[in-house]
């Protein structure tokens, strides 16, 4: 068994209690070494105790997932942090995997994959979640794969906690994409991120489209937060373009319909709407307001 270092894994929640439980369970399953500890921030304070391997701290007194995934990383001392999301299944050997091999020096951040969860056989499944799985819409390849400006998803993110420390971790205030502004502040800073294909979570997809369609807008907002912080980065599409471009996405579509290929009819009919909820978004508020919640 090869050595690594310890890891705090850090899981953001915002869910009822009996999704927490199951949270619990799937992280119980994650094989840790001395010295690893697991922590779920709850941000909803539902009241859920957490179990002799993972612990469950309060983080509610101020909404968001990055402010919840500070609080998370502060009740550990690592020096590695690793940031999973809630509606992940983490492999059973994840850590290990992730530092396969040992980081270079300068790297703050290791990119574990995002697997989408196959739609289940048979044909019937729902059409947002097969449209997922179909154009694997979290692998971390869609984001690391950038000429520029690339980031790692905190669906599966290791940080050296000495970096995160460094740039003052996630800016908490941030609806969506403060994961790409803090690959963005370490890539200033000096340091580098490494890609760990071998490390992998399986991603529970939206199951409706009128989710997925939310999911996509709130993406854009987070665009559009980057943009203003980070100017370059995720430009908009132009309204012209974009507005032809979904019109054969979806005459494409259609033809694939008539011929029968339901999976290239899918895609080219839902393509355009999800690229449209992404623009859309760029035009809601994407900072939240700080207050408690009551």
């Amino acid at each position: 068994m090869s050595e690594r270092p310890p890891v705090d894994v850090v899981v953001p929640f915002a869910g009822t209690a009996d999704e927490l439980r199951a949270l619990i369970g799937r992280l119980g399953a994650v094989a840790t070494r001395p010295g690893d500890t697991v922590v779920v921030a709850d941000n909803r304070g539902v009241g859920v105790v957490g179990s002799d391997r993972v612990r469950v701290v309060d983080a509610h007194g101020r909404r968001g997932s990055y402010h919840a995934r500070n609080v998370g990383a502060r009740t550990g001392a690592a020096p590695w942090l690793l940031f999973v999301d809630a509606d992940v299944e983490p492999a059973r050997d994840l850590l290990d995997r992730l530092f396969e091999p040992s980081p270079g020096e300068r790297t703050a951040v290791l990119a574990g994959a995002v697997v989408d969860e196959p739609p289940p056989a048979g044909g019937n499944a729902p059409a947002a979640l097969r449209y997922a799985w179909l154009k694997s819409s979290m692998s971390q390849e869609n984001t690391l794969g950038r000429d520029s400006w690339a980031f790692a998803q905190t669906a599966n993110c290791a940080v050296r906690r000495g970096a995160f420390a460094e740039v003052g971790g996630f800016c908490d205030e941030a609806v969506s994409g403060g994961d790409a502004d803090l690959c963005f502040r370490l890539e200033a800073a000096g340091w580098r991120l490494e890609s760990r294909p071998g490390a992998t979570v399986l991603h529970r997809n939206r199951t409706t489209i009128s989710r997925m369609l939310a999911q996509r807008a709130r993406h854009g907002a987070g665009a559009a937060w980057l943009a203003r912080r980070h100017p370059g980065a995720l430009p908009p599409r132009r309204p012209a373009g974009l507005a032809w471009w979904s019109m054969r996405r979806a005459a494409g579509g259609l033809g694939a319909l008539l011929h029968g290929d339901r999976d290239a009819a899918l895609v080219g009919l839902l393509d355009g709407p999800a690229v449209w909820a992404f623009e859309l978004g760029r035009r809601l508020p994407a900072r939240l307001l700080g207050q408690p919640r009551r």
